[in-house]
């Protein structure tokens, strides 16, 4: 079974603009297939959950989105088309998705052969010790970034994709601060001390595009760690050209390596944000990767070997 999911709230509200076009090309082109946009995404899941194992959904949205429904997704084995409608859209780049026009990228989520990719699983407490847990798929971000991405959420609704985020930074460069962290990455201990973030990627960008870990793959069984140590306003501000081309890991307070799990432990508290969606503060984090948890269908057929 297939089914096109059309989540109508990504690109806050404008991609339910899409579902009568989505409607008369599936007419013509794949008249079988179901098309739904709930309101609700408790609807949204509860569709998910009363499709059989290895079911195609296409989801039309951004990362939010995927997010949203990931969990469900992992649960029920389904496999995972996507056609790129969100402000991020880092999962649609990792898949080489982003750029196809929705035409195209429609026919290729129904159409394309499915290949496996990880995923990652993050568990933390909060200030209060509840504890919380949330699969991903392109990022998992603790400290600067993820205060960015609340500051992004905030931002006027006008502004989208990088230029949203662009402006978030700046913004948050005015508030800088940094944060004590511990972090271990397959038992070695890689850093103790202050730090802008010490972030998770699945996906080689995040933030819209940022070429965070250029190298990283999305079916190699690891994850990526991104760390910053602190930095000035100053310090932090000539470092943004650098990381919005990808020439950044060669700077002296900028570390990554690859791991399958880490931890991260923070006694005043840590943002954190998934795939760009931010979560809270957290003390105690662990993330670990879900190698080919996740069937996907990304373009071109090869892109992933």
């Amino acid at each position: 079974m297939t089914l096109v999911l059309l989540n109508p709230h990504a690109q806050g509200g404008r991609t339910a603009r899409l579902a009568p076009d989505l409607a008369d090309w599936l007419q013509v082109h794949a008249p079988k297939v179901m098309l739904a946009a709930p309101e609700a995404l408790a609807d949204s899941l509860a569709l998910l959950r009363s499709l059989p194992r290895g079911s195609r959904v296409v989801a039309v949205g951004g990362d939010g989105t995927v997010n949203r429904w990931l969990p469900t997704l992992l649960e029920n084995q389904l496999t995972l088309g996507l056609v790129p409608m969100g402000s991020g859209n880092d999962c649609a780049r990792g898949l080489g998705l982003f750029g196809l026009s929705w035409q195209a990228a429609l026919h290729h989520a129904l159409h394309g052969p499915a290949q496996p990719v990880d995923t990652g699983q993050a568990c933390w407490s909060d200030l209060q010790g509840l504890a919380h847990q949330a699969p991903f798929l392109s990022s998992f971000t603790a400290g600067f970034d993820s205060a960015v991405g609340l500051r992004a959420l905030q931002g006027p609704r006008w502004l989208q994709g990088l230029p949203r985020y662009l402006w978030a930074t700046l913004n948050e460069l005015l508030h800088l601060r940094d944060w004590d962290l511990q972090v271990q990455a397959d038992g070695v201990q890689m850093h103790k001390g202050r730090s802008l973030f010490a972030s998770s990627l699945n996906t080689p960008s995040f933030g819209s595009g940022i070429p965070a870990v250029p190298h990283a793959r999305m079916d190699d069984g690891y994850l990526n760690m991104l760390w910053a140590g602190p930095f000035s306003r100053l310090g932090a501000l000539l470092m943004l050209p650098r990381l919005l081309v990808g020439r950044h890991l060669s700077h002296t307070r900028i570390a990554t390596c690859a791991y399958r799990q880490l931890s991260l432990t923070c006694a005043q508290g840590v943002p954190l944000a998934v795939d760009g969606e931010y979560l809270g503060v957290a003390q105690a984090l662990t993330v670990h990767c879900q190698a080919a948890s996740l069937s996907t269908v990304p373009h071109p057929p090869n892109l992933l070997q």
